[in-house]
Formats: C-alpha cells, sequence, structure tokens
C-alpha cells in the first residue's frame, strides 16, 4: 500500500463538526484492516528510529493507534485524556482547538523520566494546539527534554500550521500524509 492508497482509505466529512470544516474522518482508516496495518507499521518504523522508550496516546483517536503499537513494539502506553477521567491526581493543561478550547490531563504519579525518548500519537494536526499543549505538560511537569519529544499523526493539514507551530516549539513531528484545506 502506498501513501495515495492510504490517504484514499481516509473519507472527507464536509460541515463537520460545524459549518466549514471539511472533517478528515480515519475511522474509514480503521475500518481497512490493510490501512489500519500499514499505517501502525508505518508509525513503528517512526518511532523505533526515534528510539522511542513511552507511547502517549491522546484521548480519544491517540489510543487508537498509540494502544497497539505499545502492544507491538512492547513499551508502556500513557494516556492523556480530558478533565475527570483519571482516578489519580493530575496536571492539567488547556488549549485552543480549530473551533474550540479544551483541556489534557495526565496523571502526576506516570512514570516519566527526565531522559525518557517519548512519542505523542494522535490523528490528525490541524492548528497544533492538542499535540503542542501533550507535549508541553510532558516537558513541563516530568522535565523531558524537548528534543526526546516526538508527535506523530495520520494526517497534518498543513495550511492550518500546527506543524510548524510545534517545531518552532522545538518538538519534532512525523505525520503520514498531508491534506490541503480546512
Amino acid at each position: 500500500m502506498d501513501i495515495n492508497q492510504l490517504k484514499a482509505a481516509i473519507r472527507t466529512v464536509n460541515d463537520f463538526p460545524i459549518t466549514g470544516i471539511a472533517y478528515r474522518d480515519i475511522t474509514s482508516l480503521t475500518e481497512n484492516p490493510e490501512a489500519f496495518n500499514h499505517t501502525l507499521t508505518m508509525f513503528a518504523s517512526g518511532i523505533e528510529a526515534f528510539r522511542g522508550d513511552k507511547i502517549i496516546g491522546i484521548e480519544s483517536r491517540g489510543f487508537v493507534f498509540g494502544a497497539p503499537l505499545s502492544d507491538r513494539l512492547r513499551l508502556p502506553f500513557i494516556m492523556v485524556r480530558k478533565p475527570g477521567k483519571l482516578p489519580n491526581d493530575t496536571y492539567k493543561r488547556s488549549h485552543d482547538l480549530e473551533y474550540g478550547s479544551s483541556s489534557l490531563e495526565i496523571q502526576k504519579n506516570t512514570d516519566i523520566k527526565t531522559f525518557d525518548k517519548i512519542v505523542i500519537m494522535d490523528d490528525l494536526i490541524a492548528t497544533g494546539g492538542t499535540a503542542l499543549a501533550c507535549a508541553q505538560l510532558v516537558h513541563e511537569n516530568f522535565g523531558v527534554l524537548k528534543k526526546n519529544i516526538l508527535i506523530q499523526a495520520v494526517i497534518n493539514l498543513p495550511e492550518l500550521s500546527g506543524s510548524d507551530l510545534i517545531k518552532a516549539s522545538g518538538y519534532s513531528v512525523q505525520t503520514l500524509i498531508e491534506f490541503s484545506g480546512t
């Protein structure tokens, strides 16, 4: 499977969740075993090249890719969730989205060390707010060096400059495919 076939496996839903948004729906990708497996293989290659120690999944679509990669690569899987979903004390970070705002939390008792190489998984980078907030949670609260944090996502929307913002903030980004437009 090549990149064009992978891109074709992702359906676009216009005017969702609000008018003017062309939503890139990864459910069509996850429903296609060949496309999903190819996606995981590409991500695993990037994680191995980065020499990742731990995988963080951003709720909820980051779980879809992060958990099977954690199993495949035998790496710990850490969940970053929306407020109030984790049972222990948490660190919290608010961030803006392309059409609103939200917050993320990670448990304070999470086993992350300063020199760990962390891979953050999500499905899409638009404005970069969610992925950047997650990276900042890890950097600021666990002391992980910025150069030791890699953000992986299936889709990049380069016109919204999220990947550029993340890179300008000192973190690495790896995406598999790009879509033009919002």
